[in-house]
């Protein structure tokens, strides 16, 4: 189930004003995922957050702050992350309750990768760009999950054909890595997430003001236009059906 966003020249500059909208049920939703967050921090410690600082996750951090869960945050600084984003990552370390842990790629891997390939590798071949999110994220982390019996993403079914069934809680790595996968925010609309935030006041990227629904490094995200997917601003010179980094797919 792939959502497609829609934008007009006359539609509100803020993202508030343009897609909050509770479905009739948020309120059971809600509900539910405050239960599994605090099921997640009682029975599943330790366990943290993983946040790219988009608008599902400083949900989900907004919540951990106000239920006053013992979950830790933390944020893949990639070193290609846009200015708006690294802003937001101060205020966030500034105000959270819950500790925000910042988790950096190792800086010789990225020179050697920048020597070896070159800085606009990732526009050659889904094979350097997929080795440039190994270095910049996957081993980043594996360090921030290193020692964790769970963590926590945001997730949605409506993101994309690949989420479409994303679950509340994905135990399919429990064998191989010993990692419980909470999704609290799966069921959710795009419009749910921007009717929590327009309510609690919570602080956002800009950038989804500036038709960025998907946030990650500078290099690998555009603006969406009118009709375009939820993610066809992500990776947008390769094929639909690919568009992941690495840290949400399955083997």
């Amino acid at each position: 189930m792939t959502s497609s966003l829609i934008y007009s020249h006359n539609a509100p500059t803020k993202a508030t004003d343009l897609h909050a909208k509770a479905s009739p049920d948020f309120a059971a939703k809600l509900a539910e995922t405050q239960a599994l967050l605090q099921r997640a921090s009682a029975e599943f410690a330790p366990v943290t957050q993983a946040s790219s600082l988009g608008a599902e996750d400083v949900v989900i951090t907004h919540l951990i702050n106000a239920a006053q869960l013992d979950i830790t945050v933390f944020v893949l600084e990639t070193g290609a992350l846009h200015t708006e984003t690294l802003a937001l990552l101060e205020r966030t370390q500034a105000h959270s309750r819950a500790p925000i842990h910042v988790f950096r790629p190792v800086s010789e891997s990225v020179i050697q990768f920048v020597r070896d390939k070159g800085q606009d590798a990732i526009y050659k071949s889904m094979e350097l760009r997929k080795a440039c999110c190994g270095v910049r994220k996957m081993e980043p982390l594996a360090r921030a999950l290193k020692g964790q019996r769970a963590w926590i993403t945001g997730l949605r079914q409506e993101q994309s054909n690949a989420r479409a069934e994303v679950p509340l809680l994905d135990e399919s790595e429990v064998a191989t890595k010993g990692l419980h996968k909470f999704n609290p925010l799966a069921r959710w609309t795009w419009g749910d997430v921007w009717h929590y935030i327009a309510t609690h006041q919570v602080d956002y990227n800009p950038l989804h003001d500036q038709f960025f629904p998907s946030i990650g490094c500078a290099p690998c995200t555009r603006a969406i236009s009118l009709g375009e997917a939820f993610r066809a601003g992500r990776w947008w010179w390769e094929d639909e059906a690919a568009k992941e980094c690495g840290l949400h797919v399955k083997p």
